[in-house]
């Protein structure tokens, strides 16, 4: 466990040692999070109020406005946190690329420590420091609608949330490290980022909402982890904002909002429980240590 202890901080030390690297992370969530808010959450409170106004018969239109815009922004924001434990834990992840790329990884194959050690040494940094900076984000969502003079959500729900953090950071650690095997070059891994960052958004359905997308792509992205991520955050998120923007409409009301927005992921009939997604995150997570230890002894026995 000490070895891993030392490469886990090694590796954090790497990343927090390059201040440009820290700097951007935080401005490009900073970035997307603000274009997120101003335009596509104003085109989506508009579609909620017109809802509102369609189903709800008379009602207070000023606090209709407030409280749709309140929930796509607690809706954007649990996208963005997923947004973010995909892209800096890949960003991360780079430095094990760079350790291959400049020969540094080969100091580690002649000591002691196993390959299996360094693996999750790589996977647990990328993890605590994807943690570290949604948690900042969530702080950051947090201090804009106390601004905006809204309610903090619950500390239950903010629990919640930290813990769904840690569960989708680990899984897209263990992803990225399992991708990491195939890149042996720093051009090809920034390639590849921005290939996943750009995507990310859609497969999430942050960028475009899953009611607009087609049956063919839902159905593709909901055997995506990013999606059942983004949902169950959403869920936890957005419910008593939900509960209070959609108070006196019919029940089936919020219920297609939940499905139009992914913030219910159903497949046929069976709506996915938190239970059931978190179980789909950890499976991915596991396939992916299992693929990456079974390719690392492949190549170990092949170096002999």
């Amino acid at each position: 466990m000490r070895e891993i202890y030392y490469i886990t901080k090694r590796n954090c030390q790497v990343f927090f040692r390059d201040k440009a690297a820290v700097f951007f992370s935080i401005l490009s969530m900073l970035i997307v999070l603000g274009l997120m808010v101003i335009f596509l959450g104003s085109m989506n409170s508009r579609s909620v109020v017109n809802v509102l106004a369609e189903y709800g018969g008379v009602r207070d239109t000023a606090k209709d406005e407030k409280n749709a815009e309140y929930l796509i922004q607690l809706w954007t924001l649990a996208g963005i946190l997923v947004v973010n434990s995909v892209t800096v834990t890949l960003t991360v992840m780079g430095s094990m690329v760079q350790d291959e790329t400049r020969k540094r990884i080969m100091a580690f194959y002649v000591t002691p420590v196993n390959r299996t050690k360094l693996a999750l040494g790589y996977i647990f940094s990328a993890w605590l420091v994807g943690i570290i900076m949604c948690v900042l984000t969530l702080v950051v969502g947090e201090l804009y609608f106390l601004i905006n003079g809204n309610d903090l959500l619950p500390v239950g729900s903010l629990f919640q949330l930290c813990g769904m953090i840690c569960a989708n950071t680990f899984t897209f650690s263990a992803l990225g490290y399992l991708m990491a095997l195939f890149i042996h070059s720093d051009s090809a891994w920034s390639g590849l980022l921005t290939i996943i960052g750009t995507l990310v958004g859609f497969a999430g359905g942050i960028y475009l909402p899953m009611g607009s997308l087609s049956e063919t792509v839902q159905t593709v992205l909901k055997c995506l982890p990013v999606l059942h991520g983004a949902s169950m955050m959403r869920q936890v998120a957005t419910a008593t904002a939900l509960s209070d923007t959609f108070a006196g409409l019919p029940g089936q009301v919020p219920e297609v909002f939940r499905n139009e927005l992914g913030i219910t992921v159903c497949a046929g009939e069976h709506c996915f429980l938190i239970g059931e997604q978190l179980a789909i995150l950890a499976a991915y997570a596991i396939i992916a240590i299992v693929l990456a230890a079974l390719i690392n002894r492949k190549r170990r026995l092949k170096d002999r």
